[in-house]
């Protein structure tokens, strides 16, 4: 599994579009993951042919875990009004594994290089917007076995220490079977402990991925 910030990192859940119109120029910003360079190339290629009647399809992406590969273009815009404005909303949202690309639909009025800055910038955060950002964590399986006058006190610490919970079953004692943010470990399990007079049954499993979306976590 590759290294990753301890609190994990924002990425693309889903990918969205967006569009804005300036000065009769569409700008039209279309977002979507991309775990390899090669995978953003693609989308970028598949856009440019999608979109081959319009002036520019300018684009940035950003690739790794600790963004180890930053791309962009102008693709015939002035130098440093496009890509580089684009990549800058990813950076600045901190946003990883994703590629967007902003497609123009010249109007007729040069908007100048500022205003192209302006422009593409807000086209990405649009099509941004209406993309799913999510928390990409990396966590450990904790299976934690009480009696039933334990769970209320386990269920507690979970929710105030804002614990995933995958399932929770209910038999002569209760096991849930939670996901670990892997720089909480100690801490949580220290909290059970210490609230269950060391009477609560800790066994790990192995580590994996996650996203949380709409409260509910999926296993990546």
């Amino acid at each position: 599994m590759s290294e990753q910030p301890v609190q994990g990192y924002k990425i693309i859940y889903r990918g969205g579009s967006g569009e804005i119109v300036e000065k009769k120029s569409r700008f039209i910003a279309h977002v979507e993951k991309a775990e390899t360079e090669e995978e953003a190339v693609n989308y970028i290629n598949s856009l440019k042919k999608q979109y081959w009647d319009a002036r520019h399809n300018c684009y940035a992406f950003v690739i790794g875990s600790n963004m180890e590969i930053t791309r962009c273009s102008d693709d015939g815009e002035p130098s440093g009004t496009a890509g580089r404005p684009i990549l800058d909303v990813l950076l600045r949202e901190e946003i990883h594994n994703c590629v967007i690309v902003v497609t123009r639909y010249f109007g007729g009025v040069l908007l100048g290089t500022g205003g192209l800055v302006r422009a593409y910038q807000k086209a990405a955060q649009e099509g941004l917007s209406e993309a799913a950002v999510v928390w990409k964590r990396c966590g450990i399986r904790l299976d934690v076995t009480v009696d039933y006058n334990g769970i209320g006190k386990l269920q507690y610490i979970t929710a105030q220490k804002n614990i995933p919970c995958i399932d929770t079953e209910y038999a002569e004692e209760v096991v849930m079977h939670l996901l670990v943010p892997l720089h909480r470990r100690e801490e949580l399990e220290k909290a059970v402990t210490e609230s269950t007079n060391g009477t609560a049954i800790l066994e790990y499993g192995a580590e994996a991925e996650y996203v949380e979306t709409d409260g509910t976590v999926e296993l990546l």
